[in-house]
């Protein structure tokens, strides 16, 4: 019986012949280049943006090489090691300096300034392993030194097993498991929060007081296990687990790393649910997706977020947060430009039985939106800028975003989450693994209010910013 290859996996197959015989290996992306042998435009549009084959890559558990391995197979011809002869590994360095509109209060003397200027020298460096690991085994792990905490720990992880399946009538099936620390920093689409625009911003900036847990919430302090298959490249499914795997943590009585109990802030109780539908078309140059994703996280408080004694308990009362979200992402790859236009709406529904319980707030239910649309334009992978557009609003609740005792620039008065604006790009790449950025950030609302939203004074665009960065990855 003969099989037939599908026209889509065919084509797949001759564009990486033909990249990996081409690329020139002085522009590689460093891990995915060196194992591959292909320029960074095989998989993105810009880094770390990803185009429909860099999709492609991502799901078939980034095992694709061009490298001579190490082999070992038994006795019946059967594959058990296949190692890169070339470890994927690389570095990545950001070095950044930003400004406000306004300077902030100085925390130590009432009526002075802090300095104007923060420099991040460097704001994060990372190292990667990001490559095959095993036959159809693969991973991108993320070490990361940050200037914030001036420590070094674990960052973003995916590791996934992928197989493939030729199927009847021109069709393929690619179908996996995924282990991550990070719910949607296994998607394969730029539109969901962990790998959404901006791909790079500051950590020198005031921090608003509300965001769905879906985006960036449990960041690095969850484990999940979740399967995904993805038919004829085009639709994809994904279902998944998360539970709680807190960094640094140890037990209150033993003093050791052990199970996590009520000392311990924002625990998941038993799994929270995840699932994520996309559908993509490809035709030309042209790509467009559409798709649906959420999550389900029941968490407690703990003794760090509650502050009251006797509702700390891991047994004792949750607080229950219900993320739905939607996203599209049109993409247009030419010779000479490359065009992205990409959203996401996240609507996370609170049940606050815990906060109730805890005096924290006044509302047994509240609701947060959240809205992210980004357009992006490069011309030769050189030149380029970005606008986009976010929004967070939701139910007022004095509880929950009014401090009892002020904090200058950081609190809120008005009770609500709000807090909307605008951020313009501007980007050249002498290199396609250097980035130059200059990136401004507008705001329109924060914390709730446009003026005196602290209410000591301070406005939204007293937090307006200038973010310019130098972005190396070698």
């Amino acid at each position: 019986m003969s099989i037939r290859i599908p026209q889509a996996l065919a084509a797949s197959l001759l564009l990486l012949l033909g990249l990996v015989a081409a690329a020139p290996p002085a522009q590689a992306v460093p891990s995915f280049a060196r194992q591959t042998g292909m320029a960074c435009e095989a998989c993105h549009t810009l880094y770390p943006e990803l185009n429909h084959f860099g999709r492609l890559f991502k799901a078939n558990a980034y095992t694709l090489d061009n490298l001579k391995p190490v082999r070992g197979i038994d006795n019946t011809k059967s594959e058990l090691l296949a190692l890169s002869g070339l470890p994927p590994i690389s570095l990545m360095v950001q070095v950044s300096q930003t400004s406000l509109a306004k300077a902030l209060p100085d925390g130590t003397a009432p009526g002075s300034v802090s300095q104007n200027g923060t420099v991040g020298f460097p704001q994060q460096i990372s190292l990667f392993y990001a490559g095959k690991i095993a036959p159809r085994l693969g991973a991108f792990i993320q070490l990361t030194y940050g200037n914030s905490s001036g420590t070094i720990g674990i960052d973003n992880t995916d590791i996934r097993y992928a197989n493939a399946l030729v199927l009847p009538e021109d069709r393929s099936l690619i179908y996996g498991i995924d282990v991550n620390n990070n719910p949607t920093i296994q998607d394969l689409w730029n539109s969901t929060p962990a790998f959404g625009f901006p791909f790079a911003s500051s950590n020198a900036t005031v921090p608003s007081l509300a965001g769905a847990q879906i985006a960036g919430g449990l960041a690095q302090s969850v484990a999940g296990l979740s399967v995904y298959a993805m038919w004829n490249e085009s639709l994809y499914g994904e279902l998944g687990l998360y539970r709680s795997a807190k960094q640094g943590a140890v037990n209150s009585v033993t003093q050791q790393t052990g199970p996590l109990d009520g000392a311990t802030s924002n625990v998941i109780v038993g799994g929270a649910p995840y699932y994520r539908i996309a559908y993509e078309h490809n035709w030309g140059a042209h790509s467009l997706s559409v798709g649906a994703y959420g999550a389900t996280f029941k968490l407690v408080p703990g003794a760090a977020a509650a502050g009251t004694p006797g509702t700390t308990s891991l047994a004792g009362p949750s607080n229950k947060f219900r993320d739905t979200a939607f996203d599209f992402q049109y993409q247009w790859i030419g010779d000479q430009h490359l065009v992205t236009v990409a959203g996401t709406r996240i609507k996370e529904n609170m049940t606050l039985d815990a906060s109730i319980a805890d005096g924290v707030s006044q509302n047994l239910k509240n609701d947060l939106t959240t809205t992210r649309v980004t357009g992006t334009y490069y011309y030769q992978r050189k030149y380029g800028g970005a606008l986009g557009y976010f929004s967070t609003t939701g139910s007022s609740d004095l509880g929950l975003y009014t401090a009892a005792t002020p904090t200058p620039a950081v609190s809120g008065t008005s009770g609500k989450p709000d807090t909307t604006g605008w951020i313009a790009e501007l980007n050249y790449m002498p290199w396609l693994n250097t980035k130059l950025t200059a990136q401004f950030t507008q705001y329109s609302k924060f914390n709730g209010g446009d003026s005196n939203y602290d209410g000591l004074g301070r406005n939204a665009s007293d937090n307006d910013s200038i973010y310019l960065l130098a972005w190396f990855a070698f």
